[in-house]
């Protein structure tokens, strides 16, 4: 099998899979943790741990401002498979060709510092290079043999993971809260828990196996559980999130 068969195969699979790939990371956390009490500061330290949240905040943003600006159809929004029946290029994909990859290596960023381990940072680094470039290929195979030289103009001018801001093209699309909140319900409240549950461990295996968590975080955790549980009752029993004409 050829590189790019082979690396465009691998690059389907982690696309298909990739809401639950990224799970390995929690394993090898939790691993580092027991092994390594060292940390860059002390997971106590509440601008710490908002130091940390913050990086996760901003891959959150660049989620939004991706989804929120993305119509219906294009490259941006495919899910379980790759469909776009248009080339998205302005907006957000103006300055850079995987904004949703950026934003989800940022999420995954802030909670990789806050696990505090240099060895385990580097090798998350290293795994989410190695896991979005294969999707990233994937994908660009999948759009280059749908546009072609559509796709090449744009590729050519505008960088696959780097925002490039001086290239930036304004949008056509009107900005969706709706779409924003329900896409990204879910991983608003699983990066909040992911905090709170390194936060569990870290008490747990430095002191003595005592259960406890920083109230900072019990606020933080209680407050996105209610937001998250209001959200799913009415994606559920509602039209009010319905996005049409998009």
């Amino acid at each position: 099998m050829s590189m790019i068969r082979e690396f465009t195969k691998t690059g389907n699979f982690f696309f298909k899979h990739r809401s639950y790939l990224p799970i390995v990371l929690y394993v090898l956390a939790i691993a580092t943790i027991w092994f390594d009490s060292d940390e860059f500061f002390s997971y106590q330290e509440w601008w710490w741990g908002l130091a940390c949240f913050l990086i996760t905040a901003s891959g959150m943003l660049i989620r939004a401002l991706t989804i929120g600006f993305t119509p219906r159809g294009t490259s941006g929004r495919n899910a379980d498979k790759q469909i776009a029946d248009h080339l998205n290029t302005k907006g957000i994909y103006s300055i850079v060709r995987h904004p949703l990859y950026l934003g989800n290596f940022m999420m995954w960023l802030g909670l990789m510092i806050y696990v505090g381990s240099a060895e385990f940072l580097i090798f998350g680094i290293f795994f989410f290079w190695l896991y979005y470039e294969r999707i990233m290929f994937a994908e660009e195979q999948f759009i280059h043999e749908k546009f072609g030289k559509e796709f090449e103009d744009w590729a050519a001018k505008t960088p696959p993971f780097f925002p490039s801001f001086r290239k930036f093209v304004k949008s056509g699309v009107k900005f969706s809260f709706k779409n924003v909140i329900k896409r990204e319900y879910h991983g608003f409240f699983a990066s909040i828990f992911s905090f709170t549950l390194i936060n569990f461990i870290k008490h747990l295996f430095y002191n003595d196996w005592k259960p406890n968590v920083d109230i900072e975080w019990i606020i933080a955790f209680a407050a996105g559980f209610l937001i998250y549980i209001v959200i799913r009752v009415i994606v559920k029993t509602t039209r009010w999130l319905h996005v049409t004409g998009r």
